[in-house]
C-alpha cells in the first residue's frame, strides 16, 4: 500500500514543479513511510509529473517506484495490491515480457503494454494506479472494482490533478478550498457523498470500478466493472450444500492469495462471523497461524472481547487486544477526522484507527479483515427490515407484522409501542415497487438533520431529498428484492465510507494495509448469483456462510444474534456532561457561523436537549458527530490547512526526468 499523487498539464506542456509534487507526497508520508520518488516527463507536446510514497509490502529491494518497464517507454505510481501477479508474470514472461523486479507493479505495466485497457480485466486485488505512455502520450488511470483504494482528482488550471487523498490536491492548489454543499447534504442523507461527489468543490472521485483515460487534453471516464444480479425468475440448480462447498473452497483461496507478502501479516479478530471465519480458514484449510488482533471497549454496550477471547482461545492464536474507552474516542476524533477528509455521521472509524495505531507497534504491516461479508451474503439489518416491512405491507392494518422489528433494534427504546413502529417504520410501507425501498427509512431519517442546516444552505434545497442521483443498471427492476438492496448499499456505503474513512484511512493513518478475502471478485462474483434464500433465510443473515464453517467455528460464535459494530458518540464528547475543550470550541456559535453548514441557533438547541437529558437518542447522536466532524473538517482544511501542510518529503527518494526538455538522470 502506497500514496500516489500527480500533475498532468492537459492543453500544452507546462513543466510539471518537483516542489510541489513534494509538497503533496509530505501529505502522504503516513502512507508511505519506507521510501519515495518523483518521475517528471516533458516534450514538446506533453508533459507529466508523478509522485510516490511507498510502504513496502512485495519486493522490498527493488519496488520502488515509480517504475518504468524494460525499454522505460512505460511508467506506473501504483496503491495497492495484485494477488495473482505471480500467474500473471508467468505468462507475460512467456509471451516475451522482460521483468527487471519480482514486484506485482511491475506485472501491471507488462499486461498494459500487452492488453491496454482491458488489461483490468485480468487483475485480482485491490488498487489504483497511473499509468504514463511516453509514447502515445496518454495517461491511463484506475481504480479497483469495488473501491477498496481511493483515488481524488480535479482539473483545475489547465491541469488534472489526482492523489490517493484530497489533502495531497489541496496542497497543489493556491487558493483555499470550499466545502461543497450538495456533498454535505447527501453525507446527512445517505451518510456518505455519492460519486464523484467529496466534501470539496471542484475535487471527484474515480467511481470503483472505473477508468480514466486522458489524451490529446481531453479526459474520458469510463466503467469497466460493476455488481451484477440475476433476474428473479432465475432458477439455481445448485443445492445449499454444494453452494456452501464452493463459496468455502473459494474463500480459502482468496484468504490464501492475501498471504503473499514479504512482511509480516496479522489478522483483525472482532468476534463477529466474518473476521473468525477468516481467521479459521487461515489456521484449519490453510494451515497458518496468525497473530490476531481486537478491539475492546470499557462500555459493555460495545463491547464482545468476550468472544473474541473465545474465538482466539479456539484457534490458539497469539492474540493482542486495545481496550477502548470513551475518553479514548473523544480525544482521537480530531486526528481521525484529518484522515477521513470528510464529514461522518459515526465514530465507529476512532477505534479503527487506534487499533491500527497498535498493530503497526507490534511489527505488523499486513492485515486480514472480515469487510464485504454483509454486502454480499445479506449479512445488515438494513437488509432484513426490507423484508419485515415487505411483510408488513401485504397487510398494513397488522399490528403484529412489524413487531418483528424488535428482533433487529433491541437497542432502540419504544419498539413495544405500536403506534411508534407504525410511525417510525411504516414511512411509505406500501411504495413497495420503488427502487429505494429498502433504505427509504434511512435516507428519510437522515434528511432530517437538514433542521440543523444554515439558513442560507436551506435556501438552496428544494423540497425533500429524491432518490440519490446514481445510475440505475437497465435490468434492475428485474431484480430480487434483496439483490436491489445490496446493489444500493454496494454503491452508495461500501466504498464511501465503510472501505474509505472506515478502512483505507484508518489502516494507513499508520501505515497498515488491510486486505480483504470477501472482496475478492469472484467471490463476490459467485455470492451475487446466489438465491437469496442463501443469504438470508427468514431473518437468519449470512446462512450459507454460516453453513459452510460452521465446523470449523464454536456454535456460539456462528449461532449468535448478529451485533452491528458501532462506537459511542455523546459520551466520548461530553464527559461527566461537559464538552471536551475542542468540543466547546468547535460548537461555539463564532465557529458555526464561520463554517456557514450549521444554524448555530439549531446547534445550541441541540447541546441544550444533551444538557437536560444527560445523553441523546440515536439520529441525534448522529447529528452530533456529523456537525463535530464538519466542523473539523472545515478547521483542518479551510482554516488551517496551509500551517498544517510539511512542505517537503525526507528519507531516501529517486528521481527520473525523462523528454526532450529534460535529461535522464536518478
Amino acid at each position: 500500500m502506497c500514496g500516489i499523487a500527480g500533475i498532468h498539464p492537459l492543453r500544452r506542456p507546462e513543466p510539471v514543479m518537483p516542489d510541489m509534487l513534494q509538497r503533496m507526497l509530505g501529505t502522504l508520508r503516513h502512507r508511505g513511510p519506507d521510501e519515495s520518488g518523483l518521475y517528471l516527463f516533458q516534450d514538446e507536446t506533453s508533459s507529466v509529473g508523478f509522485a510516490h510514497a511507498r510502504l513496502s509490502i512485495i519486493d522490498l529491494a527493488g519496488g520502488q517506484q515509480p517504475l518504468g518497464n524494460e525499454d522505460s517507454t512505460l511508467w506506473i505510481t501504483f496503491n495497492g495490491e495484485i494477488y495473482n501477479y505471480r500467474e500473471l508474470r508467468q505468462e507475460l514472461q512467456q509471451a516475451g515480457h522482460q521483468f527487471a523486479t519480482d514486484s506485482d507493479t511491475e506485472v501491471i505495466l507488462h499486461l498494459y503494454e500487452q492488453d491496454g485497457v482491458d488489461c483490468l480485466q485480468r487483475l485480482n486485488g485491490q488498487f489504483a494506479f497511473a499509468i504514463w505512455d511516453e509514447r502515445a502520450h496518454t495517461l491511463f488511470i484506475a481504480r479497483d472494482r469495488v473501491g477498496i483504494r481511493p483515488f481524488f482528482y480535479t482539473i483545475q488550471h489547465n491541469q488534472l490533478i489526482f492523489a490517493s487523498e484530497m489533502k495531497a490536491i489541496l496542497a497543489a492548489l493556491p487558493d483555499a478550498p470550499q466545502l461543497d454543499k450538495t456533498a454535505l447534504d447527501q453525507i446527512f442523507t445517505y451518510w456518505s457523498p455519492l460519486p464523484p461527489h467529496t466534501i470539496f468543490q471542484g475535487i471527484q472521485t474515480l467511481p470503483p470500478g472505473h477508468f480514466l483515460l486522458a489524451a490529446d487534453g481531453e479526459i474520458k471516464i469510463e466503467p469497466y466493472w460493476q455488481p451484477e444480479f440475476p433476474t428473479a425468475r432465475l432458477n439455481n440448480n445448485q443445492s445449499l450444500d454444494e453452494a456452501a462447498a464452493q463459496l468455502r473452497q473459494m474463500l480459502t483461496e482468496a484468504t490464501r492469495l492475501r498471504l503473499r507478502a514479504d512482511v509480516p501479516v496479522g489478522a483483525y479478530l472482532s468476534g463477529g462471523l466474518d473476521s473468525s471465519t477468516i481467521a479459521a480458514l487461515l489456521y484449519h484449510d490453510i494451515g497458518q497461524r496468525l497473530e490476531t488482533f481486537s478491539i475492546a471497549f470499557t462500555d459493555t454496550a460495545f463491547d464482545e472481547s468476550n468472544f473474541q477471547q473465545q474465538m482466539a482461545a479456539h484457534l490458539g492464536t497469539e492474540h493482542h487486544v486495545i481496550t477502548c474507552t470513551h475518553a479514548d474516542v473523544g480525544h482521537a476524533f480530531p486526528d481521525v477526522i484529518w484522515h477521513t477528509e470528510t464529514p461522518i455521521l459515526r465514530t465507529s472509524p476512532v477505534p479503527l484507527y487506534l487499533l491500527s495505531d497498535f498493530v503497526e507497534k507490534a511489527g505488523i504491516k499486513v492485515v486480514l479483515t472480515g469487510e464485504g461479508a454483509d454486502e454480499f451474503l445479506g449479512g445488515y439489518n438494513i437488509f432484513k427490515e426490507a423484508l419485515i416491512r415487505r411483510f408488513w405491507a401485504r397487510q398494513p392494518e397488522s399490528e403484529i407484522r412489524p413487531l418483528l422489528l424488535k428482533k433487529l433494534y433491541s437497542y432502540v427504546q419504544n419498539l413495544g409501542n405500536p403506534a411508534y413502529l407504525a410511525k417510525f417504520f411504516g414511512y411509505r410501507l406500501t411504495d413497495t415497487a420503488e427502487p429505494g425501498y429498502s433504505h427509504l427509512l434511512r435516507w428519510r431519517n437522515g434528511a432530517r438533520h437538514r433542521r440543523l442546516f444554515h439558513p442560507q444552505l436551506l435556501a438552496e434545497m428544494a423540497g425533500e431529498r429524491p432518490l440519490p442521483d446514481l445510475p440505475l443498471p437497465t435490468d434492475f427492476a428485474s431484480w430480487t428484492p434483496l439483490a436491489q438492496a445490496q446493489y444500493l448499499e454496494i454503491r452508495i456505503f461500501l466504498a464511501e465510507y465503510l472501505l474509505s474513512s472506515q478502512g483505507d484511512r484508518m489502516a494507513m493513518a499508520h501505515s497498515i494495509e488491510g486486505r480483504f478475502p470477501f472482496l475478492d471478485h469472484h467471490v463476490i462474483e459467485f455470492c451475487n448469483q446466489l438465491p437469496p434464500d442463501f443469504k438470508l433465510r427468514g431473518l437468519n443473515e449470512k446462512h450459507i456462510l454460516k453453513h459452510a464453517v460452521r465446523d470449523l467455528l464454536p456454535a456460539e460464535i456462528w449461532q449468535r444474534q448478529k451485533r452491528p459494530y458501532r462506537a459511542p458518540i455523546h459520551h466520548s464528547f461530553f464527559p461527566e456532561g461537559r464538552p471536551l475543550d475542542w468540543v466547546a470550541e468547535m460548537l461555539s456559535s463564532v465557529k458555526v457561523e464561520a463554517a456557514g453548514c450549521f444554524n448555530p441557533l439549531a446547534v445550541q438547541v441541540l447541546l441544550k436537549k444533551q444538557a437536560r437529558l444527560g445523553s441523546l437518542g440515536e439520529v441525534d447522536e448522529m447529528a452530533l458527530a456529523g456537525i463535530l466532524s464538519t466542523q473539523l473538517v472545515h478547521h483542518h482544511f479551510i482554516e488551517s490547512f496551509a500551517t498544517a501542510v510539511p512542505d517537503q518529503l525526507t528519507g531516501n527518494q529517486k528521481v527520473i526526468r525523462r523528454g526532450s526538455l529534460l535529461h535522464a538522470a536518478t
